[in-house]
């Protein structure tokens, strides 16, 4: 049986291999970065005004009225902006974004489960594989989409991933992909002579981080992005966690802040890229998230459906409205510039790998013909 098993992973693994020519496009390179777990209200309408005054969503009171004053400037335009302005400034003018339910633009995930995991598995997958639902550190037998670039010709060592969480070597099954993926608190090897690299080595070391299995959103940043400069990947993946843990302990303030830090840092990738001859007008941008959270004051700090034994010993099925709502950012030179995208076509979390491989010439083929896989999203083509 284990052999046969090993014959249906070696047929899988070959079909997927088979490299399908899409049009030529003049996308060479794709950086694909999501924020865990950031609800799409706070990217299109800006800080939810619920939570002010709220002292046991916030974690600094003393400075309450100063993060007022500078996430609610005044309409929800300027909120956003306020949390967002790579996006609402660069990515609104040159791109697209995807998700405002408001105006007609939803995004969603589909897996079963509306967490961090399957999100994963479907997002880089292009799956939404039913076997994947719970977040334990079991090594995914879906073949990821930067191991399938990783097969083909050109991209063979030209693919990374950066994250916070520790689970990542898991979810993109670094012992079998052969995609280096730095996550949780692993120091980063391979670039020995980098200066800044040494120092973040050292330096995580000795900055504790709040939880136990994240790392500062600051130390992935800085590793992928001397990476990116040095090594020169065709497709990067970088994933940004404190969102999602400052949420689930329930402080809005601190989820705020460090979404406005993490595009903060997606605004510095994009202008190093717009300023390297390798990356200029050659690179697609590609944002998004991995489920949403609860839309009421309490069920924000949640999200997630799985089965729980309540107060009385009755088992249940947890379930927080707004947990399957997403959104999606895309700016590059094969993009129109459609800014926020109103009245369009629904899309989904599935899509996202088919279409981040389409930017680079090629036709996605997944590993798991038997399970519906997400097409590429035509509206972000010209």
């Amino acid at each position: 049986m284990k052999f046969f098993k090993l014959i249906i992973v070696a047929f899988s693994m070959s079909v997927a291999a088979l490299p399908v020519r899409a049009e030529e496009l003049k996308t060479e390179n794709v950086i694909l970065i999501t924020l865990d777990g950031v609800r799409w209200e706070e990217v299109f309408r800006g800080v939810d005004k619920k939570f002010f005054d709220q002292k046991d969503y916030n974690a600094y009171h003393k400075t309450h009225n100063d993060f007022k004053k500078t996430f609610d400037p005044g309409s929800p335009e300027k909120n956003r902006a306020a949390i967002f302005p790579f996006l609402w400034s660069t990515v609104a003018r040159d791109g697209q974004l995807y998700g405002n339910r408001d105006k007609g633009s939803a995004a969603s995930l589909t897996n079963p489960y509306h967490f961090s995991y399957p999100g994963y598995n479907e997002i880089l997958t292009g799956l939404a594989d039913p076997r994947i639902d719970s977040n334990d550190k079991v090594p995914n037998p879906n073949v990821n989409v930067l191991e399938w670039l990783n097969t083909q010709d050109g991209f063979k060592g030209k693919t990374a991933a950066f994250g916070s969480w520790d689970v990542f070597p898991y979810i993109l099954n670094e012992n079998r992909s052969g995609v280096p993926v730095n996550a949780g608190f692993e120091q980063m090897d391979g670039l020995d002579d980098n200066a800044k690299v040494a120092f973040l080595n050292e330096l995580q070391k000795e900055v504790p981080s709040p939880w136990d299995t994240v790392r500062l959103d600051a130390f992935t940043f800085g590793f992928a992005f001397e990476y990116l400069k040095e090594r020169k990947p065709k497709m990067l993946y970088i994933s940004l966690g404190e969102t999602d843990d400052f949420a689930h302990e329930g402080f809005y303030d601190q989820y705020v802040l460090a979404a406005r830090r993490a595009d903060d840092f997606i605004s510095r990738i994009w202008n190093w890229v717009q300023s390297d001859k390798r990356y200029k007008d050659k690179t697609t941008l590609i944002i998004t998230t991995d489920h949403g959270r609860g839309e009421a004051l309490e069920a924000w700090k949640h999200h997630g459906r799985f089965e729980y034994t309540d107060e009385n010993g009755e088992k249940k099925l947890s379930d927080f409205p707004g947990d399957t709502a997403i959104w999606m950012a895309v700016i590059g030179p094969d993009t129109p510039a459609g800014g926020e995208m109103q009245n369009v076509d629904d899309v989904y979390q599935n899509q996202v790998a088919a279409t981040a491989v389409k930017f680079l010439g090629l036709t996605y083929v997944d590993s798991h013909p038997e399970l519906e896989a997400g097409q590429p999203i035509k509206s972000m083509f010209k």
